[in-house]
């Protein structure tokens, strides 16, 4: 080597070349687009992922994941009606891939920290003013999607896009959690209340028609007897009586004890006999 200077530049210009040529081609991974930077000025567009050809020293490509990230808020705010509510909540967000290269132009690689957290945060305070304690229970689903719609707003000119929200937990003070718990024991005894109103109202009205029913059966019934005992009154007469006597008569007349004689039946139409 010392005595051949040729090869010792030789050598260095083959390591030079070798750098170079390693600098020359860049691999955008899956997952994620690069931003391109030319002597640290970030150019318009982005690379996708797969092996990319760039200018050595001169240019850099600065990896940014597009994958759904995941991020988790704790914050204090009033409710609609001044009860003081601690939310727990997560985001889940995603960067406009399109968009990288200028998101990554105005706020870097830190924009969880400086963007997504603020804003889930300032979400978090504005919905849960719009809502009562007790919505914020009852409308749990109504209130996330409100926040996520909040924080779609605050986050679409950053270039960053929510996907999904989670409302994790909502913890209220001790006077209002008694306060709930006192307004469903009371919602319970007025619940058996009625319950109970109802089933007496049930039982009187179930009364009320049986007495009705015996009402009109003894009705009837007696209707039934005087009808029996018209009909009776009207096909019997005297002379169904004698007639029915004298079927039944056997021919004898009755032997009396002294002077009386027995009475004979004589039809009341009947003629008097000459004589």
């Amino acid at each position: 080597m010392q005595n051949n200077p040729n090869a010792v530049i030789a050598l260095i210009a083959l390591v030079v070349l070798g750098l170079l040529a390693s600098q020359s081609f860049v691999t955008v991974d899956a997952g994620h687009v690069g931003v391109v930077k030319r002597f640290s000025a970030v150019q318009e567009g982005v690379l996708q992922p797969g092996l990319h050809p760039k200018l050595p020293i001169i240019t850099q490509v600065v990896p940014v994941e597009t994958r759904i990230k995941r991020v988790e808020a704790d914050a204090t705010a009033s409710s609609k009606d001044l009860q003081i509510v601690t939310s727990k909540i997560v985001l889940n967000y995603m960067v406009d891939r399109d968009q990288a290269d200028k998101l990554y132009e105005q706020l870097g690689v830190e924009y969880p920290i400086r963007i997504v957290e603020p804003a889930l945060q300032e979400s978090i305070k504005a919905t849960t003013a719009q809502y009562t304690a007790e919505q914020l229970i009852t409308d749990r689903k109504e209130v996330a999607k409100q926040m996520l719609a909040d924080i779609e707003q605050r986050l679409e000119s950053k270039f960053l896009m929510p996907t999904d929200l989670s409302i994790i937990d909502f913890q209220f003070s001790d006077d209002f959690n008694r306060a709930i718990e006192d307004k469903q024991v009371a919602q319970q005894a007025a619940l058996r209340a009625s319950n109970e109103l109802d089933r007496i109202k049930i039982e009187a009205e179930q009364a009320q028609a049986e007495a009705s029913g015996l009402a009109q059966a003894e009705l009837e019934r007696a209707r039934a007897e005087s009808e029996a005992q018209k009909m009776l009154r009207d096909t019997i007469s005297p002379e169904v009586l004698q007639l029915r006597f004298i079927e039944r008569w056997d021919g004898k007349l009755p032997v009396y004890s002294g002077g009386d004689l027995p009475a004979l039946l004589v039809p009341p139409n009947s003629a008097p006999v000459s004589q």
